[in-house]
């Protein structure tokens, strides 16, 4: 049995969910967390997987439209079910086969563990339990928790974190296996939404976090919002956009850029927005402004016209004062006289951590290793500090 989280990149990082093994999505009450589970429960029913989704405090029509508005028909799926524990909650009978009145934990503590003998991975939301159930339901969550490892099931929890007395916060961290915290990124307002892989026991990996968005339908994205690509006059930037971009847009004047080049780009489970910035000084103004929100610049150099490097050099300290990671796009490799990487990196004075990617954005040649090398960079780059994925915050 395979089970993955179908959450672009962090699938890259765990490989997959060995059996026995518990996932958390700890949430921030101030993000839409929940698409999360449900990503991960769609991709394993897609999968031909037995799962099973349990709701307290959402009817399952909703839990059921709100799938579907995801594109996820799930009702579909011969191999899915909801565990329903909200119909009695309000006081109607519930039309589904497991079903339980929550204010009776013993009842709901056997419905759940006959639900884990017979399903492949089960989706559990840990903290609408215990608001419902109250702190009589830690031990029940406990024994829940220990029967998924003997029985070699998978489950799939979500914790919102409010205000819960620590000793519950220790008990969840303690007994998930993994721990995945989704969150915001904050200047005065919510400026975008952030996931980070902060613990698992079955594989060594570093704490990484990414920017993601949700789009329905389509559901988690991991998302890069603004990366500049910049370079001088005639250095490729345009043809480098919309040879990469899946949609590029120009502002051009008898072929020159004189504003802005744009490009969307859907990658490896990025969402990505490129900007190219024009070449000519009088834009440097431009320059300045879009450095500061971006959050990664690819610099664009002819190989075969050294002459303009100092010119390169200054739009990339223009950039990069505001600390922002880049690469480097060797251009128009393909030509003769072009230098190579190596003697780019001398020419420049550039440290040798940076990295220089030949490419000939022409004909198409290399471009993808230059996202590739700046994704490298950027992944793993968003926290705001070791508090932020602190499991008690």
């Amino acid at each position: 049995m395979k089970v993955v989280t179908g959450i672009p990149v962090l699938d890259d990082l765990i490989d997959e969910i060995p059996n026995g093994k518990t996932l958390t999505y700890w949430i921030n009450p101030e993000v839409e967390g929940d698409v999360f589970a449900m990503q991960t429960i769609y991709t394993n029913v897609e999968e031909g997987l037995k799962c099973a989704y349990t709701t307290i405090t959402i009817s399952p029509e909703s839990i059921l439209a709100e799938f579907e508005e995801f594109g996820w028909n799930v009702k579909d799926f011969e191999n899915f079910e909801i565990v329903d524990l909200y119909s009695e909650y309000v006081g109607y009978p519930s039309k589904y086969k497991y079903s339980a009145n929550p204010l009776k934990i013993d009842e709901v503590c056997g419905l759940l563990k006959n639900v884990l003998e017979e399903f492949d991975v089960i989706y559990i939301p840990i903290s609408s339990i215990i608001d419902v159930c109250g702190d009589e339901s830690i031990s029940c969550i406990e024994s829940i928790f220990k029967l998924v490892k003997e029985k070699g099931k998978v489950l799939i929890t979500s914790f919102v974190s409010w205000p819960y007395p620590e000793k519950i916060k220790k008990i969840v961290g303690d007994l998930s296996n993994a721990i995945v915290k989704i969150g915001g990124i904050h200047h005065r307002v919510i400026l975008g939404y952030y996931y980070g892989l902060v613990k698992v026991d079955w594989k060594n990996v570093k704490s990484k976090s990414i920017l993601f968005k949700l789009v329905r339908p389509g559901g988690v994205r991991a998302y890069i919002p603004k990366i500049l690509v910049t370079g001088p006059y005639n250095a490729g930037k345009s043809t480098f956009v919309h040879a990469v971009s899946n949609v590029a847009l120009s502002v051009d004047r008898l072929g020159t850029t004189v504003a802005l080049d744009h490009g969307h780009l859907e990658y490896k489970g990025f969402s990505i927005d490129l900007f190219g910035t024009p070449g000519q000084e009088r834009f440097d103004p431009i320059l300045r402004m879009l450095g500061k929100d971006a959050l990664g610049v690819i610099l664009v150099v002819d190989s075969t016209k050294p002459e303009t490097f100092p010119r390169a050099k200054q739009m990339l300290e223009s950039v990069t004062h505001f600390g922002l990671p880049y690469v480097v796009a060797a251009n128009k490799q393909d030509l003769s006289n072009a230098l190579s990487p190596e003697e780019i990196r001398k020419k420049m004075y550039l440290p040798e951590d940076v990295p220089i990617i030949p490419i000939s954005a022409s004909k198409g040649e290399g471009i993808f290793k230059v996202i590739d090398a700046l994704l490298d960079i950027l992944v793993g780059s968003w926290k705001e500090g070791e508090n932020e994925f602190e499991i008690s915050t």
